[in-house]
């Protein structure tokens, strides 16, 4: 697969314990305690969401306007849940580039490596659109992440119902490190265009992962294999969110769909879920 020749940021750092249950906590507000020292699903694109921030910043450095990214879409596939205190190597390369009315889409795939050796215990794809962005020549390939799994027959749809507070995207953005203005300051939302904060897009989507994991996979994150969705609209604080999960027939692959009374705030969600162990709990 073709990539873009710069060179590419590569990160290494050490994930702790309380930062593990803080990001999970923050996600799952609300929601039954998790397991101690297990890690989210979507930590993952939090230890991913800075190589990303910085490769962008320098991929746009030299444009003449400001640029704000729009996060479109985003793919997970993964082996595990990252470790306490394990040491983590995050390696970044652009797979793709387009031109568009509004500024320039591109996609970004990110590998973890870990403890286990030189594979890859994660890897993500992100589909953004930076706005205002007027000088990256178009190459490779932006179609984003591999197909989501198919699902063998159909299960009972669910469905859960919440409202995100200030306070919990407040709670989120510093569990996660994402201090973005609009999910905290209602003046930088409304110059972004927004009519008052907002809340992070894989926020939405983590608590989602939470709901499925709780009743498809026992609260046991580590059955997770990968997730993937499309972002189509902003979720504002204290207005009902509404989770629907529909599991196939195994519950291996659950697929689900994120709305306010707006409309479709996440769409095309996909989690895909391992067996559960033997003689566990199902």
């Amino acid at each position: 697969m073709t990539t873009l020749a710069l060179p590419s940021p590569v990160r290494t750092l050490t994930v702790t314990e309380p930062e593990i249950t803080d990001y999970r906590g923050a996600a799952r507000r609300g929601l039954p305690t998790a397991r101690p020292g297990q890690a989210s699903p979507v930590h993952t694109f939090v230890l991913a969401h800075t190589v990303a921030e910085q490769t962008v910043a320098a991929l746009t450095a030299a444009e003449p306007g400001p640029v704000s990214v729009v996060h479109l879409g985003q793919d997970i596939r993964t082996l595990r849940p990252v470790r306490p205190g394990e040491q983590v190597t995050v390696t970044l390369d652009v797979l793709g580039i387009r031109r568009e009315p509004r500024g320039a889409r591109i996609a970004l795939r990110v590998r973890l490596t870990g403890e286990d050796g030189p594979e890859p215990f994660a890897e993500l794809v992100i589909s953004a659109l930076l706005v205002g962005a007027t000088l990256l020549e178009p190459f490779g390939d932006i179609a984003g992440g591999g197909a989501a799994p198919a699902p063998l027959g159909a299960g009972e749809p669910q469905s859960a119902i919440h409202a995100l507070t200030t306070d919990w995207i407040t709670t989120y953005a510093h569990a996660s490190g994402d201090l973005n203005p609009i999910h905290l300051d209602e003046d930088a939302a409304r110059a972004a265009g927004f009519d008052t904060v907002i809340a992070h897009g894989m926020s939405v989507v983590a608590l989602a992962v939470e709901e499925a994991t709780d009743r498809f996979a026992a609260g046991d994150s580590a059955r997770v294999r990968g997730l993937g969705c499309r972002f189509s609209a902003p979720v504002p604080p204290g207005i009902p969110l509404e989770i629907t999960l529909q599991p196939d027939a195994e519950a291996r692959v659950v697929r689900f769909t994120c709305k306010t009374p707006r409309g479709a705030a996440v769409k095309s969600g996909w989690i895909e879920f391992a067996a559960p162990a033997p003689g566990g709990p199902r």
